[in-house]
């Protein structure tokens, strides 16, 4: 769908983008971490060919960016800032025909009523935009980038500042891109957000510190681990499965921590060790780091 080769940015004398490289695939959310001034914001600004990179190309099915060919290359390609960026004297419907008709879309009428209609804000078509909450300028916003039908979205920081219904309505939409076959790239230091939708992670800190699904960065960074809660004090059988064969085990309270090869293989043989030991198992599940620890291991990694 979309593949970044290479992407170096510099704004005279600072580095704010390294040797990026990736690709993109439809039907995925692929989110762009990193802490403020890592090159998020200039990365997506590449990818939508609005500047060119110091060197490294990008490039889409169709052909790769190029001051000849970016103006062509970004009607396939929809991008929502962080700041919405609305005329607010303007009600929403003549926002959305003013971007229609520079798209050049030869219907650009019912383009804005089909984007009305699917993004649930036709009752809203003659309010001005000045009047909106910010929930509903970002859900205008995300209508506006998608009139042209690019089957690549990028969004810098779509929920900043959005109260929790807003930011769930707006994770609603980017899912439903994701079904419908879209390719979205989501820059956000919202981690939660993360965990939630997104299919592939990479992590950014001028270069690219990591790029995986957040189950393989877990595994990568913090290996595979067990949690068995049982119905008794945990400490006792640790020694047991120690001598079992597995030399990293946890105890606290009623919990047992144990650090595995293979979760899935390896469960049914603690798990009845554990019971022909007199075990009370209550629940036997992975433990999954949070995606908040991954990204500071990451990150503090990469300031050694």
């Amino acid at each position: 769908m979309l593949t970044a080769s290479h992407l170096t940015r510099r704004f005279g004398s600072r580095l704010a983008v390294d040797d990026v490289s990736f690709e993109l695939v439809p039907g995925e959310v692929f989110a762009l971490l990193g802490p403020n001034g890592a090159g998020k914001t200039t990365t997506l600004r590449m990818l939508a060919g609005l500047i060119e990179p110091s060197s490294g190309h990008v490039h889409l099915r169709t052909g790769s960016q190029s001051p000849d060919t970016s103006p062509s290359l970004r009607g396939q390609i929809g991008f929502l800032t962080e700041s919405p960026g609305l005329w607010e004297r303007l009600d929403v419907r003549r926002n959305l025909l003013v971007y229609a008709r520079l798209h050049g879309l030869p219907r650009p009428d019912h383009a804005v009523g089909e984007a009305l209609e699917t993004f649930g804000i036709r009752d809203r078509a003659r309010d001005l935009a000045g009047q909106l909450s910010k929930g509903l300028k970002q859900r205008v916003a995300l209508a506006r980038a998608l009139l042209h039908k690019p089957r690549v979205v990028l969004l810098d920081e779509p929920t900043s500042g959005l109260d929790p219904q807003s930011a769930h309505e707006f994770r609603e939409l980017v899912v439903r891109l994701r079904n419908t076959n879209h390719t979205v790239v989501l820059s956000t230091h919202n981690l939660d957000e993360v965990e939630r939708i997104a299919s592939r992670v990479a992590v950014l800190r001028t270069r690219l510190i990591a790029l995986d699904t957040p189950a393989a960065l877990r595994v990568r960074l913090f290996g595979s681990r067990l949690r068995i809660t049982l119905g008794q004090s945990a400490e006792p059988f640790s020694a047991l499965l120690r001598d079992s064969g597995f030399p990293d085990v946890r105890a606290d309270a009623n919990t047992l921590s144990i650090a595995v090869t293979d979760g899935s293989a390896s469960a049914p043989p603690i798990v009845k060790r554990l019971v022909e030991a007199g075990a009370d198992v209550c629940a036997v599940g992975v433990e999954e780091p949070r995606l908040e620890d991954v990204y500071l291991r990451l990150v503090d990694g990469d300031r050694k």
